[in-house]
């Protein structure tokens, strides 16, 4: 295919796509012809194996391939109301996979569709990243203020230490050193850089739990917080189990110092390229 060519049908399928309630979709008339299908009924065809498809992947049929009616003009200023599909961008790229590949414009939205659904991919990716990158810092903060209410109660930051990984065994049923070795932690760092999104939040609600009704309750003395911040990620535990999430048994989650480096690195890279473009 000529670089003319591919240009023109980048243009095409640009033009075709529309917003609507926010969604970018195509609609599997126009699709018919930009996909080289002269025939509806055979263009049904199609997107009946595509429907199959994403049903085949657990998605939701009906959000991706919503029927409409839509109104065309006929001869003489005549208008008439044909059935319509909206096909969103995954909807469109599962068409095409399961659309004749000795057509032309077939092979070029395999590739065009793949491109743009990968790219969604990414920035889902990088969003679940940042917000995990988020809650680990969330997490510090809570500790950190956590830390310097229960020095004004008499717990020094060894007391503290021992709290936190009381709290830690309540919630995952295992010690520091045990939990470390199950996740492949290394021994210097601390297990919370190595916890799925989820696991460091439910660290940091009970930290936050502690630290209101340490003041709420006027706790002092190690034993007592100490209890309170057990209680605390008991509860938490007790949360997440009662909904079928076991702590201890959720997979680590990458280095959350690489992933920050990571995300600052691409910072840096659109950073850099939005320079040169000026």
């Amino acid at each position: 295919m000529k670089s003319e060519e591919i240009k023109a049908l980048f243009f095409q399928f640009e033009a075709a796509a529309a917003e609507i309630e926010g969604v970018e979709c195509w609609s599997a008339r126009e699709l018919q012809y930009l996909l080289g299908y002269s025939k509806w009924e055979n263009f049904e065809k199609v997107i009946q194996k595509a429907k199959d498809a994403c049903k085949n992947a657990g998605e939701e049929v009906i959000y991706h391939f919503p029927d409409v009616r839509k109104t065309i003009r006929m001869p003489k200023g005549a208008e008439k109301e044909i059935e319509d599909i909206l096909l969103t961008r995954y909807a469109c790229y599962l068409v095409a996979q399961n659309g004749d590949s000795r057509k032309e414009e077939i092979s070029f939205a395999q590739n065009y569709f793949a491109v743009q659904t990968r790219r969604a991919e990414l920035v889902e990716q990088r969003l679940l990243e940042y917000e995990r990158v988020k809650a680990r810092e969330k997490l510090s903060q809570t500790e950190k203020q956590l830390s310097g209410i229960l020095y004004e109660r008499g717990v020094d930051s060894k007391g503290f230490a021992i709290i936190r990984s009381k709290g830690d065994q309540a919630l995952f049923r295992l010690n520091t050193q045990t939990l470390k070795r199950k996740m492949g932690v290394p021994e210097s760092r601390p297990v919370a850089d190595f916890l799925p999104t989820i696991s460091i939040k439910a660290k940091d609600l009970a930290a936050e739990m502690t630290g209101l009704n340490v003041q709420n309750k006027d706790l002092k003395g190690q034993s007592k917080i100490e209890k309170e911040h057990i209680d605390n990620n008991t509860a938490v535990r007790d949360m997440l189990t009662k909904r079928g999430i076991v702590p201890e048994n959720l997979l680590p989650a990458e280095d959350v110092k690489k992933l920050q480096r990571k995300l600052d690195g691409d910072e840096k890279k659109v950073l850099k390229a939005t320079k040169k473009k000026k």
